[in-house]
């Protein structure tokens, strides 16, 4: 498992489609992940610690957990499935740690409300990760070469060639200027 932060989220200019991007703690990797409006709403109201007069879906979740005594450890990014992610919560009840089903959005919405590590296997990392040219502002094109031949050899034929694109149509101007 690699360890991640959240290091952005952004906003396609092409079609308006947000994109959380995750940043490895160990390198300068990053994964991209397409989450619904309101999903990035309620991790970008977290995160730049807006105070809101009543609690959101994943505010409420954790209220729920926190009266029952259970809190989240961490939240994992499984696996990617048909341009899909899959993410787990490992939640802790009486010392058990339970893995609850959980899509990637409302898993980091609910980690970023618990200041929880956020992980994801390393053939998630392998699949999905690119790197970025900061000097040019690019998705690094031998990275996009990297994704497109594993797309060939790949055995569930995940077509991964449409994350490449998005990243690309990114503004990264201002990344890294959180």
């Amino acid at each position: 498992m690699e360890e991640l932060s959240i290091d952005s989220i952004r906003v396609s200019l092409s079609n308006y489609q947000r994109v959380v991007i995750l940043k490895l703690k160990s390198k300068e990797m990053f994964i991209p992940i397409w989450v619904g409006p309101s999903e990035a709403d309620a991790i970008a109201i977290k995160l730049q610690k807006v105070s809101l007069p009543r609690p959101l879906t994943h505010d409420l979740v954790i209220s729920l957990l926190d009266s029952l005594s259970v809190s989240v450890e961490y939240v994992l990014i499984e696996s990617m499935k048909d341009e899909t992610f899959f993410a787990k919560i490992a939640i802790k009840n009486n010392d058990k740690i339970i893995m609850i089903d959980s899509r990637a959005s409302d898993a980091i919405a609910l980690a970023v409300r618990v200041s929880c590590p956020i992980y994801a296997n390393e053939d998630v990392v392998e699949k999905v990760s690119v790197t970025l040219d900061h000097k040019n502002e690019t998705v690094n094109k031998k990275n996009k070469v990297d994704i497109e031949s594993k797309l060939r050899d790949d055995k569930n034929k995940t077509d991964l060639s449409q994350f490449v694109d998005f990243i690309d149509t990114l503004d990264l101007e201002s990344l890294g200027d959180n």
